[in-house]
């Protein structure tokens, strides 16, 4: 029985290792992302959002201490070269300036009092009549009166300075933009009470993230368009690029000058700041779409079917984690895999996201 069993089972595998191995089955069809190459003229940077901003504005004040009792003008207002602003109490400089005036009528006096009395005694030293210590003592006096008078005119001057000083007017032509003071409030020597700008010289002022401030060309034109009405628009070129980055947003401030920008540009106005300028043709493509193998670029194209894909090699000019630009190799219309590179073959059967199975 032993023997039979083992016969059976030799025979049967005899049969199976004579079977024909089963044929592979057909290659599966690969879902794939596709874009359409569209060549590209021209190159973008930005639009970044900025505002407008004077080229030259100055924080005026009072240069004496005192309570400001009026302010004639607020922001937002054009001023005009001499124009009052505000005005301080002026009852202590008043004071002051009646008292260098009694001051100064009284070393006149003085000073006349001692050049009379000089003479005289001169007279008398010619008849021999007083000593001449006397005499030495009335042209000390005299001297000492005319340094005392001339002392109290350069104190009624600086009273009389101290005066006009009570009053705050504009040194040039200009809009005032920041308001810092009230009425009623004390002021020290110098403190702000208005910034007043010159808007003859304006200027777009933009934060740009600091990785692209070293790709932004420095001798281009911008191009500046106003937020609220983008058809206006002006050119600029830049002027001041900020040395350190903000520490808290990461970005430089980049000031430009406008050139010859319209009125509809007025200070504190929201700008769109960009620059375009043109390329050679080039196909931008996602960086998923090159496949890279032996030092060499090449992509995946789907034929106009839709079916199945060829491999193509490509010259890519510049790239980064997200983009890539390429300069030869495709024609407008081809479409490019973006997904799933790495496991395709050539002539691999493939099916679009919005094909029928």
């Amino acid at each position: 029985m032993i023997r039979r069993s083992c016969l059976a089972v030799a025979a049967a595998l005899a049969l199976g290792a004579c079977k024909p191995e089963e044929e592979a089955g057909p290659t599966p069809v690969r879902p794939v992302l596709t874009v359409t190459a569209k060549p590209v003229a021209t190159e973008m940077f930005g639009p970044f959002a900025g505002f407008v901003a004077p080229r030259y504005q100055s924080e005026i004040g009072f240069q004496i201490a005192g309570r400001m009792v009026a302010r004639d003008v607020t922001m937002g207002d054009v001023v005009t070269k001499g124009q009052r602003l505000a005005a301080l109490d002026p009852v202590v400089p008043r004071f002051a300036l009646t008292r260098a005036e009694a001051d100064l009528a009284d070393a006149e006096a003085q000073a006349e009092n001692a050049s009379a009395t000089e003479s005289r005694r001169r007279r008398l030293m010619a008849g021999g009549n007083v000593a001449q210590a006397q005499l030495d003592s009335a042209v000390a006096s005299r001297d000492t009166a005319q340094a005392r008078l001339a002392q109290a005119q350069a104190s009624l001057q600086k009273a009389r300075d101290q005066m006009g000083y009570t009053e705050l007017h504009a040194d040039f032509d200009g809009v005032v933009t920041v308001r810092s003071a009230e009425v009623g409030q004390v002021l020290s020597a110098g403190q702000a009470v208005l910034t007043l700008a010159r808007p003859e010289e304006r200027e777009a002022v933009v934060d740009i993230p600091e990785d692209l401030v070293a790709a932004m060309p420095k001798d281009a034109e911008f191009t500046v368009a106003l937020q609220s009405a983008p058809d206006v628009t002006a050119t600029a070129r830049v002027r001041e690029i900020a040395p350190f980055a903000d520490r808290v947003t990461r970005t430089r401030r980049i000031r430009m000058t406008l050139l010859a920008p319209s009125p509809a540009f007025r200070l504190g106005s929201t700008l769109t700041v960009s620059l375009s300028r043109p390329v050679p043709p080039r196909f931008v493509l996602p960086a998923t779409a090159i496949l890279k193998e032996g030092g060499r670029d090449a992509v995946w194209l789907v034929d106009a079917a839709g079916k199945t894909v060829t491999r193509r090699a490509v010259t890519v000019a510049q790239g980064d984690a997200a983009l890539a630009a390429v300069t030869d190799g495709l024609n407008a219309g081809d479409r490019v895999v973006v997904a799933g590179i790495h496991s395709l073959s050539e002539g691999q059967a493939v099916r679009l996201p919005d094909a029928t199975p």
